[in-house]
C-alpha cells in the first residue's frame, strides 16, 4: 500500500491516526487532508518528534493499517 491509497482513504485512515495520536483534533485530520507531509508536520509539533521520527511512525502506522487490510 502506498501512500495515495491512503490519501484516496483518509476518512477511514483518520480512526488508525487518532488511536495513535489522540492530540490530534478532528481540525487538524480535516486541514491535513491525506497530506503525509503535514501530517508528519504535525505530529513534529505536537510530539516534539524530530523529522525522521515522525516519518518512521507514519511508515509504522502504514504497514499496521495495511497489515490489518490484509486480513480483512
Amino acid at each position: 500500500m502506498n501512500w495515495d491509497q491512503v490519501a484516496g482513504n483518509w476518512k477511514q485512515f483518520t480512526g488508525k491516526v487518532q488511536e495513535k495520536w489522540g492530540d490530534l483534533s478532528n481540525d487538524d485530520l480535516e486541514a491535513i487532508d491525506g497530506n503525509r507531509e503535514q501530517l508528519e508536520g504535525k505530529i513534529q509539533e505536537l510530539y516534539g518528534k524530530s523529522k525522521e521520527e515522525a516519518k518512521e511512525e507514519v511508515n509504522a502506522l502504514l504497514q499496521e493499517w495495511k497489515s490489518s487490510d490484509d486480513q480483512s
